[in-house]
């Protein structure tokens, strides 16, 4: 249906991948390592990030960017959140000059505060109507073995979202669009961070009532926030708000609740990052997303408690007691 290129051979990006070519388009999958280019190509598996999973056979993979982008309609973007900028200015003009660009990145960039869409715009001078982000609840093992699921692509531009929806749903994922580009953007990068608060009390020991009562919490404190930046209610209660966060709050395929529950266990950050094998992008959206919520002035309480445990400034086991003495119902309004 569409020629097409994924930049990132991780989980996700080797996942979406697997959507693409499954949904009948032309896949190349642009990997930094020889052996995953090799793997991929000859085995049909990407073993490290993908165990057990068999991949299209007309899936191919490459080591050289440019390869990878030739004459794409369209680039999608898999690579840590901290390193986007850096590969745009490394790829420059090998981006094709008319490609859609489609993030499938859930983070901020530490230094400015920008979500992935502004740097792609900002970085590769790209007009917004050519930028599509993606998200929802998708964790990539279970769609890798075709576990039915649903995401959401947004864009300024209704053509760009709807061709992306195309090129992106098959059998097992459907994905929908909207024009909210900053709720669905931030509804992905916010639940990261209720997800290593969940994590974190999980690793504690707490339950299940706990852990639904930081979530419902969390929910409403993400909210505020993404609606202070012009985000949509509805969408904060759709797909890529509250879907992601409960998807990615309980399931231990998830990297930012496995981080949190490696702090709730009482491994400093340095620790939990060493051990993870892949980025956990809610550890370092915390401090930049309490920077924004400054700005607006945005209460975030669990969010702040985060980070007290991320920096070591409070004990795992007080972050959820301290939460549940705060009086006041919090809403989304």
């Amino acid at each position: 249906m569409a020629k097409v290129a994924v930049m990132g051979a991780g989980s996700w990006g080797t996942t979406f991948a697997k959507i693409l070519a499954d949904a009948g388009n032309d896949v190349t999958i642009w990997a930094r390592r020889d052996d995953v280019v090799e793997e991929i190509n000859t085995q049909h598996r990407n073993g490290d990030y993908l165990p057990g999973i068999k991949l299209p056979k007309s899936l191919k993979a490459v080591f050289e960017p440019a390869e990878a982008m030739k004459d794409a309609e369209q680039v999608y973007l898999a690579v840590p959140a901290q390193s986007l900028r850096a590969n745009l200015a490394e790829w420059g003009t090998s981006i094709p000059e008319n490609a859609i660009l489609v993030s499938l990145m859930k983070g901020v960039e530490k230094e400015s505060g920008l979500r992935m869409s502004e740097v792609i715009e900002q970085a590769g001078n790209i007009d917004p109507d050519r930028i599509v982000v993606v998200s929802g609840p998708n964790l990539s093992l279970e769609i890798a073995q075709e576990q039915p699921t649903a995401s959401v692509a947004a864009s300024t531009s209704k053509e760009a979202a709807r061709a992306v929806a195309t090129a992106a749903s098959n059998d097992y994922f459907t994905t929908f669009t909207n024009k909210d580009v900053i709720g669905t953007e931030f509804g992905g990068i916010l639940k990261n961070l209720i997800a290593v608060a969940i994590g974190i009390v999980n690793g504690v020991g707490y339950g299940e009532n706990t852990k639904a009562s930081i979530m419902t919490r969390g929910l409403a404190e993400i909210s505020r926030f993404a609606r202070a930046y012009g985000a949509k209610k509805k969408t904060m209660v759709g797909l890529a708000g509250l879907g992601d966060l409960i998807a990615t709050s309980e399931s231990p395929l998830s990297r930012n609740h496995k981080a949190g529950e490696m702090l709730g266990k009482g491994y400093t950050l340095r620790e939990v990052t060493k051990r993870l094998s892949q980025t956990a992008e809610g550890l370092a959206s915390v401090a930049p997303i309490l920077k924004l919520a400054e700005v607006k002035g945005v209460r975030m309480p669990i969010v702040e408690q985060v980070l007290a445990v991320m920096e070591g400034r409070m004990e795992p086991k007080d972050i959820a007691p301290t939460l549940t003495h705060e009086t006041d119902e919090p809403t989304s309004e």
